[in-house]
């Protein structure tokens, strides 16, 4: 029995494949090999040239980030002033680059959603600003995708076609409006038609707007250049080289413009503010500086200065300090009345007060609505940072409130005792005439709306000169450029694509039909999956066509004198048979098979042939009654006397059976055929006949050939095998089941049939090499009671 040990090493001596059996696999499949290396070529050389070549290009920006290094810049000089405190993150103004509201202004500014194309060969040119037609949408929406073929035929016209709705092909006017069944369309000429442009179609297609956006946000990328660094590089990959710079350089332009218009909502609101109280203060200046006149010319008043000067200089100090309060309550009572006024309550609040705390606030509040109002835009209201941040807003805006208000019950209290004050020093000056006093008093209110005036002026130039020095927050630092070169396809990457893959291809279908192949093919195959001695094998041969599979010529190949490849195998395995002779000559022969189609009747006549060549008798013995191949192929006829005639007792003289010159020139071979087919083969091989037939045929002959039946489907052979000294079983290459060699060695090794050899048939020595694989499709039919075998062999 075979051990453990033994069968899982013998399965892995064939499971095992060298490098001397892919060489082979790759030698005789090299067509295989060569075909799938041109297909695979010409589809990438194809692809090169349809493919539409990609060219990248970067610009670089460096961001002005108080957050991170030094926040100096055009504006610091002027921080005092308290506008223009906003910081800005890195980090942020890369989502802010990213944005879709960003990337929208800039395709529409660029007009990007109208794409013009031209067919160059079998690849497809983006020709953006070289298209000599530029072609304007009048009735388009955003969301609406057409396109057209324009084709232009002379300086005038042009050729319509090919709408995205169906519809007849227009001759239109060059800037004419058109009529289409697109809608209404206006086709003109640019810098770049010429004569080269005549009768060579352009492809116009407008997209849908969204599309378009998302398409080129996907393909811009924004990365910072380091986490400690100020400077951001954006790439973009684009078919067209000027479309990739002028989008890189409009969304930089794009994101300073929106950066300044943020920065200056603070500043038009409070100038807009300022100027409103200029008007108001001015006119009620102008009126004090009338009444004063008036007054003066009715009472006819000189500088009376100099009558109360002792008083009025402590006066003055009075006055100065009361209009100083009054001033602030004035600016602070406004301020009050702006802050709960409705219809400023989505507006910024003016920052014109002069109470540092409030101011704060107020640029507190305004920063934060800003913020709001650029989230907002790039998402919802419903947002919880947004959410979050009204909260916040309106927190500020009571706090401000509270602030005022206690800000201007802190100037009426001042502004009281300044009044008492004042009032003490009145009293002292109760005799001037009331003339004098009624000018006092008409002077102090020109004086309070010369102060204002002179303020809110003041404040106005401040407003003007910090919008004047708004700086951008991006400073560009290379524009957009790039290799002329295109990154995309890559030539070499993908010719070696296909060079492997044109490799990987035939060989992994190889190797795939070699797996599933479990059939015998070489002596590498039977010798690593059993210990059966092996005799040789023979190689395969082909079929003349011009001859019937019946015919006996085929089955006749080893001839006197014969110097082919098969008459050189059936000497080999003559000589290895002589070799196996352990004392006792192995004088009966008899060649078995699992299954029909091994070649047994092949090979026992060409071995009883080859054994005749030597001068020696042998006799050729048909003893498969069942199916009589030999006997069929030597074309007897089923009635013909043969061997189931002595075998079921009608003739008493087996030797008369004999048939000889049957294969010319072969004196010494003679032949027993089958005879007719038996009901009970069986029982006929089971009598005592047969070994007395065998015991003559010793005396007569030196080798006894025995043709048998298969061994798996009926008994016969098993029968046979007792008149026998050596038996040779034939194995098929590409019929045989790796899986079989199992029982053959089981048959071996418990010696149920003895002195057992193997011969491997049908070798294809054009094909040698690991994994070479044959299919054949077989039968097994016994004439009219069903244990036949078709004429495979």
């Amino acid at each position: 029995m075979e051990t453990k040990q033994e069968q899982f090493d013998r399965e892995e001596r064939e499971s095992e494949i060298s490098l001397g059996d892919l060489f082979y696999l790759v030698r005789f499949n090299w067509m295989w090999f060569a075909i799938s290396l041109c297909v695979c070529c010409a589809a990438a050389y194809f692809y090169l040239l349809s493919a539409p070549e990609i060219y990248k290009r970067t610009a670089t920006v460096m961001i002005k980030d108080d957050t991170k290094g030094s926040s100096f810049s055009e504006s610091a000089v002027f921080q005092d002033l308290g506008m223009l405190n906003v910081k800005r993150s890195v980090d942020n103004e890369i989502l802010v680059f990213q944005a879709e509201a960003l990337m929208k202004n800039v395709v529409k500014r660029l007009k990007l959603d109208i794409s013009y194309t031209r067919k160059e060969g079998l690849r497809t040119l983006e020709l953006y600003t070289q298209s000599p037609i530029f072609v304007q949408f009048l009735d388009s929406e955003e969301s609406e995708e057409i396109s057209l073929k324009v084709t232009p035929l002379s300086d005038t016209e042009v050729l319509l076609s090919e709408f995205s709705v169906d519809g007849n092909s227009i001759n239109a006017l060059l800037n004419d409006t058109v009529d289409t069944p697109i809608g209404k369309i206006i086709a003109s000429k640019t810098l770049n038609y010429n004569d080269e442009s005549i009768e060579r179609p352009i492809t116009v297609t407008k997209s849908k707007m969204v599309e378009v956006v998302e398409n080129f946000r996907t393909n811009l990328k924004v990365e910072a250049a380091s986490k400690t660094a100020t400077i951001i590089n954006l790439s973009l990959e684009d078919q067209s080289i000027p479309r990739a710079e002028d989008l890189l350089n409009t969304i930089i332009q794009v994101y300073n413009e929106d950066a300044i218009n943020d920065k200056n909502q603070i500043m038009v609101n409070t100038s807009g503010f300022i100027a409103e109280r200029l008007l108001i203060i001015e006119k009620e200046l102008g009126n004090v500086d009338e009444d004063i006149a008036a007054f003066k010319q009715q009472n006819q008043l000189t500088d009376i200065r100099s009558e109360t000067g002792m008083y009025l200089q402590e006066s003055s100090q009075y006055t100065k300090e009361q209009l100083n309060l009054l001033n602030q309550k004035e600016v602070a009572q406004y301020i009050r009345s702006y802050l709960t006024d409705p219809t400023h309550g989505e507006d910024l609040i003016p920052s014109a007060i002069s109470d540092q705390n409030i101011a704060a606030q107020v640029s507190e509040y305004n920063e934060t609505k800003l913020k709001r109002d650029r989230l907002i835009g790039n998402s919802t209201s419903r947002n919880p940072i947004v959410l979050d941040m009204n909260n916040s807003l309106n927190a500020i805006r009571q706090t401000i409130v509270r602030s005022v208000d206690n800000h201007i019950a802190g100037i009426e209290v001042q502004i009281r005792n300044v009044n008492e004050r004042e009032r003490q020093n009145t009293r002292r000056i109760l005799a001037v005439p009331s003339q004098q006093k009624q000018v006092l008093t008409i002077e102090r209110q020109q004086k309070i709306k010369e102060e204002l005036y002179l303020y809110l002026l003041n404040k106005r130039e401040e407003n003007a000169l910090t919008q004047s020095m708004t700086e951008n927050n991006a400073r560009v630092i290379d524009p957009a450029t790039g290799s002329p070169r295109p990154i995309a396809p890559r030539k070499m990457i993908i010719l070696l694509a296909a060079i492997v893959i044109s490799l990987c291809l035939p060989a992994g279908v190889l190797y795939l039909k070699e797996t599933m192949d479990t059939t015998v093919h070489n002596r590498k195959d039977v010798e690593s999956g059993t210990s059966v001695p092996y005799l040789g094998d023979i190689p395969l041969k082909e079929r003349d066509k011009k001859q019937p599979a019946n015919s006996g010529n085929f089955l006749v190949t080893v001839r006197e004198g014969g110097r082919d490849s098969i008459s050189e195998a059936f000497r080999i395995i003559r000589t290895n048979i002589n070799f196996m002779q352990t004392g006792k000559a192995a004088q009966v022969i008899q060649i078995n098979s699992f299954n029909p189609g091994a070649g047994k009747t092949f090979t026992s006549t060409n071995l009883a042939l080859s054994a005749a060549l030597t001068k020696k008798k042998t006799i050729l013995v048909d003893l498969d009654i069942r199916k009589r191949t030999l006997s069929s192929l030597l074309h007897e006829e089923r009635n013909s006397p043969g061997i189931t005639h002595y075998l079921s007792g009608k003739r008493n003289d087996p030797l008369a059976l004999i048939r000889k010159n049957i294969f010319p020139d072969m004196d010494n071979l003679d032949v027993l055929l089958a005879g007719v087919i038996p009901p009970n083969p069986a029982e006929l091989l089971l009598g005592e006949p047969l070994d007395k037939l065998i015991e003559q045929l010793r005396e007569l002959y030196q080798y006894i050939i025995i043709d048998s039946p298969p061994t798996a489907l009926v008994a016969d052979a098993r029968i046979i095998h007792r008149i026998s000294d050596l038996n040779i079983f034939v194995i098929r290459a590409g019929l045989f089941d790796k899986r079989q060699l199992a029982e053959l060695e089981k048959m071996y090794r418990e010696v149920k049939f003895r002195n057992m050899a193997v011969i491997l048939n049908a070798v294809n020595y054009k094909h040698a090499g690991y994994g070479y694989h044959y299919g054949y499709h077989y039968g097994y039919h016994y004439g009219s009671y069903g244990y036949g075998y078709g004429n495979h062999e």
